[in-house]
């Protein structure tokens, strides 16, 4: 009787061990980007690692080299394999990788979209750099400023599918109807695919193609140093106006040469900084994600989770920020 109370006690704390060991597993979260090897999302990784360090979750990051669709599904099913606590992902496409997200949700793993939204039926909350109205308002207002209010201007854009690129354009286009840019035709929408190389061969068919261009603006990182590297090269630094949304480290050297007089972006870190925390908070259970909550995001303060438009709930991590070439200094060695 006695050797058998024994070994039901050393069952009983051998069990209770091993309930402790696995609570004190760490978090593990998935982290799926737009693109390998792409500056912006480099910087965001710096960010997730900031949180890693004051929360103490592990984090894994991958992106497609083709900024496809099809490749962030792959590194969705490798995550979903892994058993990942959380995923947090910014979306080539905002609708194609809603199924598998869905798979990961149904196993009980929680998933973020940042940057890029997925949509509603395949997330939980979405991380919002700024508010979409007021990033495509202020590129044409910058543009329409360094035009001198009239003229032909395009777009040079990443993906096609990106959620967040055809949101802005569309507030753009909105902008653009106001009465004081009447005098301003957008006369196309080009994609670089957030490729270099292509989206410098489609800054140089919009030189070729419109002689009469005034100015362009790129609201991707990728696409604005490609076309400031194209009117560069062609000799057309201050006639042909550029603005979007760039990398400091990346357009210091043409805000500085007058390439471009003026661009915007926040902060990335803050955004992948931002994202590890309510992807955190929703393993913790802390959250559900739900408009009206509100989580802790460290060095950020307080987030507010809000309804989103798209009918799913969003959160604000700051404003697009003016970089000019009297502070481009202050910011270039940052990111």
């Amino acid at each position: 009787m006695k050797k058998t109370l024994s070994l039901l006690l050393a069952l009983v704390m051998l069990l209770s061990l091993a309930s402790v060991a696995l609570a004190e597993e760490p978090i593990q979260i998935g982290v799926v980007y737009k693109q390998t090897g792409n500056p912006f999302f480099e910087a965001a990784v710096r960010g997730f690692e900031e949180a890693s360090k004051e929360l103490g979750f592990e984090f894994i990051h991958n992106g497609p080299a083709d900024s496809s669709n099809e490749g962030q599904i792959q590194i969705i099913e490798g995550y979903i394999q892994q058993g990942v606590d959380a995923i947090a992902i910014s979306a080539n496409d905002a609708a194609g990788v809603v199924s598998v997200l869905q798979s990961a949700m149904d196993q009980g793993i929680k998933v973020v979209s940042w940057d890029s939204k997925v949509e509603p039926e395949g997330r939980i909350l979405n991380i919002d750099p700024s508010v979409a109205q007021n990033i495509g308002r202020v590129q044409v207002e910058e543009i329409a400023q360094q035009i001198g209010g009239e003229g032909q201007i395009a777009v040079l854009s990443a993906g096609a599918t990106m959620d967040n690129q055809n949101t802005w354009i569309r507030y753009m286009q909105e902008e653009l109807e106001k009465p004081e840019y009447a005098k301003i035709e957008l006369v196309t929408i080009v994609y670089g695919d957030d490729l270099t190389d292509k989206s410098i061969q489609e800054m140089q068919g919009l030189i070729n193609s419109y002689p009469d261009l005034k100015g362009v603006i790129s609201p991707t990182t990728v696409g604005v140093a490609a076309a400031a590297v194209a009117i560069k090269d062609n000799g057309l630094s201050g006639k042909i106006k550029l603005t979007g949304l760039g990398l400091p480290s990346e357009m210091a050297e043409y805000l500085k040469d007058g390439t471009c007089e003026a661009m915007f972006l926040w902060n990335p870190i803050d955004l992948g900084y931002c994202a590890a925390y309510a992807s955190v908070a929703l393993v913790k259970g802390e959250i559900t994600g739900a408009a009206g909550e509100s989580f802790a995001a460290g060095r950020l303060g307080d987030k507010e989770i809000m309804e989103a438009s798209d009918g799913g709930s969003f959160t604000l991590v700051g404003d697009p920020f003016r970089f000019t070439p009297e502070n481009i200094d202050d910011w270039k060695e940052v990111y």
